[in-house]
């Protein structure tokens, strides 16, 4: 396996640098840190990218390695002949770490990038240290996202000729605009976020263009997530075989995963670290970047 580092550096973006798996590329950014330091892997969510890291990744480097990963299908990842769904990304970023570090990791995800991070925390104890969970999916307490975030979800979930049909009468989304959608849904008060961190969306919205199989990609990560949701008794399970150090962040202004569903999550598992990011969404990273980081660093 080797690693191969291109392309450009920009405010908060980090090094664009790429690892060959046995199955093909996987983009990261590489943020850097310490020589010595512990490697912190940072795992975005449904429809992110490595972009949603950029406020937070600088204000971790001087403990921390950090890196910002683009999971199979997202960012500048293609899946290939690999699977988007959240059990072949929990398989693709336990490949990407080892081939990283051959020290254990400290993972940092994000609502599905949650999900995942946990996935792989489980089955492969000896390759984590720490597990941090940012407004992750839950499995523990039914809570609907508001009227916005169900309408997206259930358009997620239409058949791929439905949904390019719904695209073709709305007409062609400006690629900026498209960029803006997670930071709008995901954020509280989107004012919030940093101009240079938009910047970073945009870029990587220019840079990528249009991938023809990114509504495919999209649609097996977020049914695989929803069928793992569903099963929440065996989701449950995997979490509460954690044994390592989990820290748990939730916005309290969380319309994607509600914030009754953490504090259900928090009393299950009491041994989890909870700090609630109050009056923040989705993404505390973007919206609240030196609460998240000193809390992250706190813990550890």
């Amino acid at each position: 396996m080797t690693q191969t580092s291109v392309h450009r550096k920009t405010r908060n973006a980090g090094e664009s640098k790429w690892v060959n798996l046995a199955d093909g590329p996987v983009h990261y950014i590489d943020h850097g840190g310490p020589a010595e330091a512990p490697l912190a892997v940072l795992v975005h969510g449904l429809g992110g990218s490595h972009a949603n890291w950029a406020a937070i990744a600088p204000l971790l480097t001087h403990r921390l390695r950090v890196v910002a990963v683009d999971l199979a299908g997202f960012g500048l990842t293609t899946a290939g002949v690999r699977s988007s769904s959240v059990h072949g990304n929990a398989d693709l970023l336990h490949r990407f770490i080892t081939a990283l570090s051959g020290e254990p990791v400290i993972l940092v995800g994000n609502s599905m990038g949650g999900m995942i991070s946990s996935m792989v925390t489980a089955a492969h104890p000896e390759a984590v240290r720490d597990l941090v969970l940012v407004d992750p999916v839950l499995p523990l307490t039914p809570a609907l996202p508001d009227g916005m975030v169900t309408r997206n979800i259930l358009q997620g979930a239409l058949p791929l000729r439905a949904r390019m049909a719904l695209a073709r009468r709305r007409g062609i989304i400006p690629k900026d605009k498209q960029a803006m959608q997670l930071v709008t849904l995901c954020c509280d008060d989107p004012e919030r976020v940093a101009e240079d961190v938009i910047d970073v969306h945009l870029a990587l919205a220019e840079r990528r263009g249009y991938v023809e199989e990114t509504a495919r990609d999209f649609a097996m990560a977020g049914r695989s997530m929803v069928f793992t949701v569903v099963n929440w008794r065996s989701y449950a399970r995997l979490l509460a075989s954690i044994q390592v150090p989990v820290l748990l962040i939730h916005g309290t202004r969380d319309r994607l995963v509600p914030f009754r569903v953490a504090r259900v999550a928090a009393a299950a598992y009491p041994h989890w670290a909870f700090a609630p990011a109050t009056g923040v969404g989705h993404v505390p990273m973007l919206e609240a970047p030196q609460w998240t980081a000193d809390r992250l660093l706190e813990r550890l």
